[in-house]
């Protein structure tokens, strides 16, 4: 099947005028939406700018080619905004969602995350997803009335949920925002939200095996006999055969996206029609996600991840930096803690006098904020040596 354009507002959609609105009330005048004006306040925030330079799989310095945590949203954007146009959905909702979902994350990818959690385990944790959170609600302090970006209630529960209902103990910036907003912690998240969850699942599959062949960790022949990706490359070797090895790779990603987000289309079009949401909140209540791959496009994709897992992201070459990279995450944690006179002055100040654990955090919010290239530079001002990357 061939995805549409632009279709009518569905009746499970979320709409901005029904907004649950934000926690400090303003006019939503100007033109604007109050989706639309969430996905700019997020475009425009100093978190976002800085996802130029934190590490998606590769440092910074391995090259000008490999995804970085910014490309790899702004592909999450494309993917979340196609899929919203098509199901009828809320772009700027899912758009919104999209360009915030990895704003919490650490330098250095997940190595930085599983320290930094390490390092926090007797302080509540570390959790990125709790941590884009706490970056639009308390972080960013871009205005005169409120902390924060004071976005929509349906752009929090977003962030909060777009991987489902939150059970058991709660990420700690997660249960301290849920004094002051009722999230719906229990509940499945907006369409919207899925959309954006599940368009990082396709960015990440096809954009890391695009990065993973440019870096040489494994060849074109060895995932032909992956499902999905194997018969493309077979109806692409027959259209093509003369083609270049990079029009070649390219055009693989082009089809897989197509034919994922075609799958993700139809099967979510299959389960509405089953369960015949009649609202947002008809979405939200459902005993599963709505928006989701189909049976067998799920095996494919799961079949892909398990590819990458231990070819790339387990990947020795991979392993030995990220492992540099969780040392230079660890010292600075913990010379921070030992010695606040460590901090630059505006953060020095905004741990004086606080207890034991509220330092830890107001460290782990400064680490987390840093790109990978001031973390080596804070590093080396503070250490004798720094952890070789390469």
């Amino acid at each position: 099947m061939a995805v549409a354009g632009a279709q009518p507002r569905v009746a499970w959609a979320s709409f901005a005028e029904e907004s649950r609105g934000r926690i400090h009330p303003e006019s939503e005048g100007g033109g604007r939406s109050a989706f639309r004006r969430d996905a700019d306040r997020i475009i425009h925030s100093s978190a976002f700018r800085r996802l130029a330079y934190k590490t998606q799989v590769f440092s910074y310095h391995e090259g000008d080619h490999y995804r970085t945590r910014l490309t790899h949203t702004l592909e999450v954007v494309q993917v979340a905004r196609s899929l919203a146009r098509a199901l009828g959905l809320d772009e700027d909702l899912a758009e919104a969602l999209a360009l915030s979902h990895d704003l919490g994350h650490p330098p250095f990818a997940h190595a930085g995350e599983r320290v930094l959690d390490v390092c926090m385990a007797a302080y509540g944790g570390f959790d990125h997803n709790a941590q884009s959170l706490r970056v639009v609600t308390r972080l960013e302090n871009r205005y005169p009335l409120f902390d924060g970006l004071n976005l929509s209630w349906e752009t929090h529960e977003g962030i909060v949920k777009h991987n489902g209902p939150l059970e058991g103990p709660l990420p700690h910036a997660i249960e301290v925002h849920a004094e002051r907003q009722d999230l719906w912690l229990w509940s499945w998240a907006s369409a919207e939200a899925q959309v954006a969850a599940i368009s990082d699942d396709i960015a990440y599959d096809v954009h890391d095996l695009d990065d993973g062949l440019r870096a040489g960790l494994f060849d074109l022949d060895e995932f032909s006999g992956l499902p999905l990706v194997g018969d493309i490359i077979a109806d692409i070797r027959r259209a093509f055969p003369a083609m270049d090895r990079a029009r070649f790779t390219h055009e693989i990603g082009r089809r897989m996206i197509t034919a994922l987000i075609e799958d993700v289309v139809a099967e979510t079009r299959r389960r509405a029609t089953l369960a015949a949401p009649a609202s947002a909140d008809e979405v939200r209540r459902l005993n599963g996600a709505l928006v989701g791959f189909s049976a067998a496009l799920a095996e494919a994709e799961r079949a892909i991840k398990a590819f990458l897992f231990p070819r790339m992201y387990r990947h020795p070459r991979v392993m030995q930096e990220m492992n540099a990279a969780g040392e230079v995450v660890r010292d600075l944690f913990h010379r921070y803690m030992e010695d606040t006179a460590a901090l630059p002055e505006e953060w020095r100040a905004s741990v004086a006098n606080r207890t034991e654990a509220a330092r830890a955090r107001r460290i782990a919010d400064f680490i987390a904020g840093q790109t990978d290239r001031y973390a080596l530079a804070e590093h080396a001002r503070l250490f004798d040596s720094v952890p070789e990357l390469r």
